[in-house]
């Protein structure tokens, strides 16, 4: 693991996900860009010394130079996002497979680099976009690619939160000075943050790709440098139209992201707050109410829950979905097909065009809004380099 030391969040959240199913075990890391820290950080979560590295740089390079049954097999970056890209492209390149935090790096152009490295490396490179690994939300996508809800017309996705509604906030909290500083998070703290889940999630759902936006962002708090609100409309492959709000001071929100799809047969919704309900509405017929672990769920959504119907589960088993779909992916033996007996296997996790497709969302509503709410394409192909192209 690169980051995640004592007192961060989400590294947490990535140990305790990783480590769900038995199948990854931590063996390493370089938890702080204090080296101090990273030893301490380290040690308690249990580690050699010889295995807690003053940085990144050492970790990757030392770990290489193991045998191939000694070395980490592959690294976490869970760090500001402006190290996500020299960390996880010296992965790349020394050979393992990288499971890193959104947004994928500070710019486009990184991305796209990124995305060369993973072509040529022939690794895997997978983000955590964890929304999309709900058993629920697996189903939303199933059953509209099935056809079930007609033609699709309209998208409504919104994440509000209410974390960054205090003017002095970034002056207590570590996690909201790095979101609002350029230098570490980017052109943007709201979209940057929670508006490209918001993205993605719609994306993913209904298999589209956003090819424009038209987007209103804000700081609303007085003398932030980025945005902590914003309105965007979208428009997707094939003509559907769709609008993301996305909100860091929305007072009194939590972690609201909620998804509509509507279709000229019918439209669902589900509510990341209540994960284990999945809402059909129907222009003729009584809405209906799908629940995790429900023998009506399809093969996948139904083995991406982990327990009973009616027993609470949500983001530390999604986040686990992930992590068990990538250690899958990585060492599945030849010749084997692992849907067969496994039908969660078949989960899309989202690679490395999904990360270069959130890169080209945030670039795109950055410069729409700076413009005066112009229209901006995502160019080329929703962000994605072409096969061949330089």
């Amino acid at each position: 693991m690169i980051g995640g030391g004592t007192g961060a969040f989400i590294g947490a959240v990535h140990r305790m996900a990783a480590a769900l199913d038995g199948q990854i075990e931590l063996v390493c890391g370089a938890f702080s860009r204090d080296a101090w820290r990273s030893l301490e950080s380290g040690l308690k979560l249990g580690l050699t010394r010889a295995r807690i590295y003053a940085d990144y740089r050492e970790m990757i390079a030392s770990e290489a130079a193991l045998a191939a049954d000694e070395r980490m097999h592959f690294v976490s970056i869970v760090t500001p996002n402006s190290e996500h890209f020299a960390a996880a492209d010296l992965a790349l390149g020394a050979g393992f497979d990288v499971f890193c935090e959104k947004p994928l790096t500070l710019t486009l152009d990184e991305a796209r680099r990124l995305q060369r490295r993973v072509r040529e490396s022939g690794r895997q490179l997978v983000v955590a976009h964890a929304y999309a690994a709900y058993p629920l939300v697996e189903e939303a996508r199933r059953r509209i690619a099935a056809g079930e809800l007609g033609t699709l017309r309209k998208v409504v996705v919104e994440y509000t939160q209410g974390w960054l509604a205090a003017p002095d906030v970034a002056g207590e909290s570590r996690q909201a000075a790095w979101r609002l500083d350029p230098a570490q998070a980017g052109s943007s703290c709201c979209m940057g943050d929670i508006g490209v889940h918001a993205a993605q999630l719609a994306e993913h759902v209904c298999d589209r790709p956003i090819e424009a936006v038209c987007a209103d962002l804000d700081a609303v708090v007085p003398g932030r440098e980025l945005d902590d609100d914003g309105s965007v409309f979208l428009r997707l492959r094939g003509g559907l139209r769709g609008v993301l709000l996305a909100s860091q001071v929305c007072t009194g929100e939590e972690n609201n992201l909620r998804l509509r799809v509507y279709g000229d047969r019918g439209g669902l919704e589900w509510h990341q707050q209540e994960p284990n309900s999945l809402w059909l509405k129907w222009a003729e017929a009584p809405a209906q109410c799908l629940r995790a672990a429900s023998p009506a769920l399809g093969p996948v959504a139904a083995g991406l829950a982990r327990v009973p119907a009616g027993h609470p589960e949500g983001y530390l088993e999604a986040f686990a979905n992930l992590y068990r779909g990538f250690a899958q992916s990585l060492y599945t033996p030849a010749g084997a097909d692992p849907v067969e007996s496994q039908p969660w296997a078949d989960l899309p996790l989202p690679g490395i065009d999904e990360a270069v497709r959130g890169m080209a969302f945030i670039e795109a509503v950055v410069a729409s809004s700076e413009a005066g709410q112009q229209w901006r394409s995502l160019v080329p192909a929703g962000g994605v380099l072409e096969q061949g192209e330089q």
